[in-house]
């Protein structure tokens, strides 16, 4: 396979047919399936596979701490993480599906777009797990049941405790621009992450470019995932950063390490992940095991409870050191808006940070 680079723009106009060779010009608008249980003939053809390949976002400790457990809820059933960066897995899916190479059974990914694309092509498989269906709101559900949210977060601002004294610590985005900060802030990548491409849509849009050019001036600390930001402030290696995943400063501030998570008076960007079954699926009766254990309040409770993530599982308990969604302003981005403009972000922000 090339080592090429797979664009959006790429993916529509080259990649634009299903496996069969079928060309969609516009998403499909079939209604979704009845929602599916966990029946014994299910695990016992899903058993006869072996295995599953899960592509995911998340970070590789959640991702298989997910699969592990799945592992021993169903013995006989192996999972093959593969992990990277949203935008990463969106080019080598492209890649593999333009190549006829079947290798993804369920993927999950920080950038909702994704789905629109890989709906689009005809590359999922409508699947609804009882869970979803029974627990979930209807707008973290895709109508055509071909993906839902399998946890969320926030995007935050942060600091170290130790550099900062609280009193002097950003309340804000524009706080961010203030002389005494430059040199001292972390941020994340567009370019890989789809959270942080979620995230950068909903400050230009809100603040404008204008606010990203002014805060390009004060000399960027430039990583790649979201999760990378909360790593450097812990490590002193910058005082504060500009974004980056709540959830791992709750994680750190339970273990009694010196940082502090900060939602933004402007709002706090919302980050959902959603997972979905290929067509191609190699293994497609383990796959829906999996993308029904990974609804299942069992594995909701187990991302709260673990790694901090939020759930919109009904019957799931929200982690007592989170701030609860609900009094929370919260910065959403519609997916299609965010698909429109993807390119054009990652490469005016490149220019504005110079990466």
């Amino acid at each position: 396979m090339q080592d090429r680079k797979w664009s959006r723009r790429n993916l529509l106009k080259v990649s634009a047919a299903s496996v069969a060779g079928v060309v969609f010009a516009e998403p499909l608008q079939a209604a979704a399936p009845p929602p599916s249980a966990v029946t014994p003939a299910l695990i016992e053809a899903a058993k006869k596979e072996g295995k599953v390949s899960f592509y995911s976002a998340l970070e590789l400790n959640t991702a298989e701490r997910l699969s592990r457990t799945f592992e021993q809820k169903y013995p006989g059933i192996s999972v093959r993480v593969e992990r990277s960066g949203a935008e990463r897995i969106f080019q080598r899916i492209a890649q593999e599906q333009g190549s006829g190479i079947n290798a993804v059974d369920v993927a999950n990914s920080t950038d909702p777009a994704h789905y629109l694309d890989w709906r689009k092509n005809d590359w999922l498989a409508p699947y609804v797990p009882e869970d979803v269906a029974r627990h979930f709101p209807a707008d973290q559900v895709d109508p055509h049941g071909t993906h839902a949210t399998s946890c969320a977060w926030l995007e935050a601002v942060g600091y170290n405790t130790d550099q900062v004294k609280r009193e002097e610590a950003p309340n804000s985005y524009a706080d961010l621009l203030d002389p005494k900060w430059q040199g001292k802030i972390v941020k994340g990548h567009p370019g890989y992450s789809g959270a942080i491409l979620t995230a950068t849509f909903v400050l230009a849009r809100d603040l404008g470019w204008p606010y990203l050019e002014k805060l390009a001036q004060q000399k960027v600390m430039q990583v790649q995932s979201a999760a990378d930001p909360p790593k450097k402030i812990l490590l002193g290696e910058r005082a504060v950063m500009a974004d980056g995943n709540d959830y791992n400063l709750v994680l750190l501030k339970d273990q009694g390490k010196p940082v502090e998570v900060v939602y933004p008076a402007e709002g706090s960007p919302l980050i959902v992940v959603p997972s979905g079954i290929f067509r191609s699926a190699p293994n497609p009766n383990a796959a829906k095991l999996f993308q029904s254990y990974l609804f299942s309040a069992e594995a909701q409770q187990m991302l709260i409870d673990v790694f901090a993530h939020r759930s919109f599982h009904a019957q799931v308990k929200e982690k007592g050191e989170h701030v609860p969604l609900a009094k929370l302003k919260l910065l959403k981005a519609e997916p299609a808006e965010v698909q429109a403009q993807s390119e054009a972000i990652k490469a005016r922000y490149s220019r504005l940070f110079r990466v």
